[in-house]
This record gives C-alpha cells, structure tokens and sequence, in this order.
C-alpha cells in the first residue's frame, strides 16, 4: 500500500494492475508537489469571475504584452504529429471503440477522460487498461458473437485527454484529500504507456482541456518537467496540444504557447465549450442573452474572430492549428438527411481550412474520408504551417454575441437533449448521438445554461410568451412523456435523476458553473 494513498472504489485484480504501488506512488508524488498550486488557480478563476460580474470586460494582457510582442517559436512537432488532418474522438472506456479509432485512418485519435466520458470508477480505470494496451499495441475486441477486433499496421496517433483541473477523483484519496482528476489521468497514463509509446516510435501526448489562463499553462509545463524528471526522459519528451474552449483563455492564446512552448504542438478551438463558458462568463449579464442554440455557429462574428485569430497566432509561432468538432453524424436511415449533413460537415471544414487551420475534429469514423479529402484539396505536404494569414481581431471581435429568437422548439430541444444526455451520462456514456448529432457533456452544458439564462434572464419566445419556472415545467413535463413513450415498457423510471438534476440546475437562481461537480453523485 502507498503512504498516505487510499483507495476508496473497487479494486479487480486487473484494476490493480494500473493502481499499482509504484504507479499510485508517482500520482501521489504529483499531487502533494501541484495541488497547492492548482488550488491557487481554482481560486485565482474565482477572483477574474468576480472582476467580470463587477463589470470588467475581457481584454488582451498588458503584463504580457512584451511576450506577443518577441520573436520566438515552439518546439517542432515529432514526426508522428506532423500530419493532423483528421482527428477522431472518443471515451478511453470503450475497448471496441478505441480499437476501431486506432484503425480508423485518422492521423490521430484523441482518447478521452474528459467531455467524452462518464467518469464512474470503473469506467475511468477501464480507460486506463485500453490506453495501457494501445500504447503497447496490444488490445483488442472479442464481441459476442466472435468477432474479434485487432490493431492493423497502420494506425492513428494516440492523444489522452485527461480531465480538467477543476474535477476530482474521488476514489483515490491523497493524504486524506481527493486526487485532482488531471493528475489521476495523466498520472497514470504517464507512468504505464510513456515507455511503450516512445519504443514504437511515438511518444506521450496529451491533449490539455479547460483552461482559463496561461498560468494553468504553466502548471502543465511544470509537471510535465517533474513527471520527465521522475522517470528519466529528456525534457521536451511529452508533447501537448491545448484546447481554447473558454473566452478568457483566447485573449491569453499566446502566452498559453510562450508557457507550453518546449511541449506543445497545437492549439485546437473547442467550439461547444467556448460557447458553453460564455454563457457561464457572462452568467450575471441580464441584458445578455444567446438566442437558440442552432443559430450560435461558427459564422458568427465571435466565434469566427476566435477561429480566424488562432489559425493566425499557432502558425505565427510554429504551432499547428485545428478546427473544432462538427457534431453531425452519417444517418443511415434517412439518406436526405445524411447528405444534408455531409454538405453541412464539408462546409465547416473548408471554411477551416481557408482560415489557415491544419486539420479538424470528427465524431465518427464514418467522416474520416470526408474531412480527410477536404484539407487534402486545400494544401499540399502535411500541413500548411507556412501560411501565416493576416487578420485583426480585436477584444471588441472576441466579444461580439449574437442576438436573435429564442423559440418554444429551442426551448423544447434543450430540455430534450439535456435529459437523453444526462441519463446517458449518470449510466456510464459520455458521447450520445440525439437527433443526428454527437452529443458530449459540452452540448449538454450548452442546452442547461441556456435553459437557465433565459429563465433568470427574463427571455421572451419569438411568439411573446415569457421565460418562467411554470412554462418550463410544463415544457420539460412534456419532454419527458415524449421520451418515455419512445422507450416503451419499462422506461417509466429511467429518467428521474436526469431530471432531478436537470431541474435542480435550472430553476437554482445561483448559476451552477459545472453540471458535472453536483452530477457525480449519480455516479458510482
């Protein structure tokens, strides 16, 4: 047993395989020397938040400005993440599907501890396994029925997005207190699959989620420098890309590269969450309201502004820049439908790919080829590092929110796919496909705090009805007899933490900042 470590979840022979002695030794060793400072930072977030609702407004760095204004570059990119096109997605607890992604003919494929996943117990140290026998080329997928699934010769890079500093593990205590989430999946992963990974030929990456400043940039840079040390690589060894998917870390994008840039290779505009944070940012502006979430795209001026901005500053200092993940998904029951979606998919990716980004985020291994054809007419070689395009943003760009008509059907759609998430989630599925999109606990946070801004904020619908507690009762009431009668016999109970959960979180007058912190009680 590890001084000072304890082990609160259920512990199989095979669990103990990854919660080994030396391996809970080096997640304790993590903790005791950052927690003091990711604390520091949780703080630091609720000090900005204050400034904000007092009535600051977000705006480039003065203190830093010396730092954009340097010439400098990041470190290069290992051969093996050169080339970015494509870049599936997935949870790290779904054997089967981590196998397929593997040999999907994506460039990469970013695993998941994070938006993605259902972070239960055994889900999480299942993930671990699967990452454990990826980097060793070792897993593979018997189904039921006999098929059974191995890796190919060709395969996607492999990218663990472990989960963000605000999140605990609460299963592994650390003299006493709860582990942070990141340091748990990034610990373990670190100690069991670096090795492995580096005698193939690639090496230890991590796709870094958010994010709110560049100081947190610079917590990651120093334990990737003590976890190197630990285990005797050659600093410069584990490489990073950061994902931009909140609006006070796109005023901080450059720094956020200047900290990481021995370790990081990309930045990556997290669509759904940044649209997510600014509803959270700005959750005390009653005169700010989005309208429907279908009319928040990326054409929007601030949205467009913070793609356009990071394709120009990642390339301006060497760094790659992707795109963010269109949630349609191929339909096979409706091939109108499944075209109309393809069309919508390559018109995100092209308009990416004119604003100087690398490659792009899918959600289906249906859309590799799709998105693969797409960045390869728009440049030649592996990326298009070399083009730096000329914008300007400006913090007014950064901040120009879109207006226009919240309806009963967005009302009605937010409630719905909330609650299909939620269920989804508290039963141990991360990523849910609902109503021919990919649906992650980023779209989820999306359709909850919208439902709670125009609650507290006083929307009214495009036909004139307001915004109240009874009209979304009775709208939610409604949702749910729907999605009951869907199911069928035997569904009568199958939504009640959903929606307690749901309704908890929006009819609260206080903003609830995560509905993953109050959401893990559901879980094992």
């Amino acid at each position: 047993m590890t001084s000072g470590v304890e082990v609160l979840g259920r512990v199989t022979p095979e669990f103990a395989e990854v919660l080994s002695t030396e391996a809970l030794t080096f997640v304790a060793d993590l903790s005791r020397e950052f927690e003091g400072t990711r604390r520091a930072l949780i703080r630091a977030r609720a000090a900005r938040q204050a400034e904000i609702d007092a009535g600051q407004s977000p705006d480039f760095l003065t203190e830093t400005q010396a730092i954009r204004q340097r010439d400098w570059k990041v470190a290069p990119p290992p051969s093996d993440l050169l080339d970015r096109r494509v870049e599936l997605t997935g949870p790290s607890s779904d054997r089967k599907m981590v196998s397929n992604a593997l040999n999907s003919g994506a460039q990469v494929y970013m695993t998941d501890f994070e938006d993605a996943h259902s972070p239960g117990w055994s889900s999480t140290l299942q993930g671990q396994i699967n990452i454990r026998d990826a980097a060793r080329r070792t897993i593979s997928f018997r189904e039921n029925g006999g098929r059974e699934y191995r890796l190919g010769e060709r395969l996607a890079t492999l990218v663990v997005r472990p989960r963000g500093f605000h999140l605990l593990e609460r299963h592994v205590l650390v003299d006493g207190q709860p582990v942070a989430g990141s340091f748990f999946d990034f610990g373990l992963t670190f100690f069991h699959s670096a090795t492995a990974l580096l005698e193939r030929g690639s090496g230890p990456y991590f796709y870094l989620p958010k994010m709110q400043s560049h100081l947190e940039a610079r917590l990651w840079r120093d334990v990737f420098a003590f976890s190197e040390d630990r285990l005797g690589l050659t600093r410069g060894t584990i490489r990073a890309t950061v994902l931009i998917e909140h609006i006070l870390a796109a005023f901080e994008m450059e720094e956020v590269l200047y900290e990481l840039r021995q370790y990081i290779t990309a930045l990556n505009l997290g669509r759904w969450d940044y649209i997510f944070s600014v509803i959270k940012t700005f959750a005390g502006r009653r005169d700010f309201i989005l309208p429907d979430r279908s009319q928040v795209t990326m054409t929007t001026q601030f949205l467009r502004s913070a793609a356009e901005l990071l394709a120009h500053l990642c390339h301006k200092r060497g760094a790659h820049a992707l795109g963010g993940m269109s949630t349609y998904i191929p339909r096979r029951d409706d091939q109108e439908a499944n075209e109309k979606a393809l069309a919508q998919v390559r018109a995100d990716k092209e308009r990416e790919a004119q604003q100087g980004h690398d490659g792009a985020w899918v959600a289906h291994p249906a859309l590799v080829p799709v998105v693969q054809e797409v960045f390869q007419r728009a440049f030649q070689g592996p990326n298009q590092l070399n083009y730096v395009s000329e914008v300007r943003v400006s913090a007014k760009d950064l901040l120009a929110f879109p207006t226009g008509a919240v309806t009963e059907a967005g009302v009605r759609n937010n409630i719905s796919v909330a609650l299909q998430y939620v269920d989804a989630w508290v039963r141990g599925s991360g990523a849910v496909a609902i109503f021919g999109l990919m649906e992650d606990t980023a779209t989820a946070e999306i359709s909850r705090s919208q439902l709670w801004q125009w609650l507290w904020h006083g929307a009214v619908l495009a036909d004139g009805r307001p915004v109240t507690q009874r009209l979304y009762q009775e709208l939610r009431a409604d949702e749910v007899t729907k999605l009951l009668q869907a199911r069928g016999a035997g569904g009568a109970d199958q939504f009640d933490k959903a929606v307690e959960l749901l309704d908890g979180l929006v009819t609260n007058p206080a903003y609830t900042e995560f509905l993953t912190v109050p959401g893990n009680r559901y879980l094992e």
